[in-house]
């Protein structure tokens, strides 16, 4: 014969709420009270719970107040436009607005990254020891192919790297500033490049 084991303390009371709920059949007297626990040596201490979320409340229709942006970085005309001033205001006013005529440009449309480099170095570091102040650097603005992802891909290689190469050794420390050329001058596919006085 199986030995019977006795409850623990909380089997007891479970039990003893759940026979509380039950009705005597054929008028059997009720199960006795369960007798009170002793108190316990460590007290449990439960932990709180986590506050709900906050949820902005929306309703059906209602538009949303900004809309949410993917792009990582800025475009890079805004990064030419908010860049510091570092030349004279009152000509970047009027070169901005094409009033200024470039005294010389280049044009590395239809180049490879790896030919127009080059170029570049050498049309800057010859137009500042000529002591030339605002040249054209005309990059195109670069042919828009498949998106094939939600990752924006930014088109025209050297429309991208003009303005990063411009920053660089040997052709940073000749020049001042760096700004999208006006619409007269090539607009977007090309760059006014403003060079610092010659030695």
């Amino acid at each position: 014969m199986a030995r019977r084991r006795s409850l623990r303390p909380d089997e007891a009371e479970l039990w003893q709420s759940v026979a509380r709920t039950l009705r005597p059949m054929h008028g059997a007297p009720p199960l006795p009270k369960a007798e009170p626990e002793t108190p316990m040596l460590f007290p449990r201490i439960e932990a709180p719970a986590p506050p709900a979320p906050k949820l902005n409340r929306f309703r059906i229709g209602e538009r949303q107040d900004t809309a949410p942006r993917h792009d990582v970085q800025p475009d890079l005309a805004a990064r030419l436009a908010t860049a510091p001033l570092a030349m004279d205001a009152k000509s970047h006013a009027r070169m901005i607005r094409g009033k200024l005529t470039p005294e010389a440009r280049i044009d590395l449309h239809g180049m490879t990254v790896s030919e127009a480099h080059p170029e570049l170095i050498h049309f800057i570091l010859n137009s500042w020891s000529r002591g030339l102040r605002l040249v054209l650097v005309i990059t195109g603005k670069g042919k828009q192919g498949p998106d094939f992802g939600p990752i924006p891909i930014r088109y025209g290689v050297l429309k991208h790297e003009v303005p990063r190469w411009l920053r660089l050794a040997p052709i940073g420390p000749c020049v001042l500033q760096v700004t999208e050329a006006h619409l007269r001058h090539g607009g977007a596919g090309a760059y006014y490049v403003y060079l610092r006085r010659g030695r």
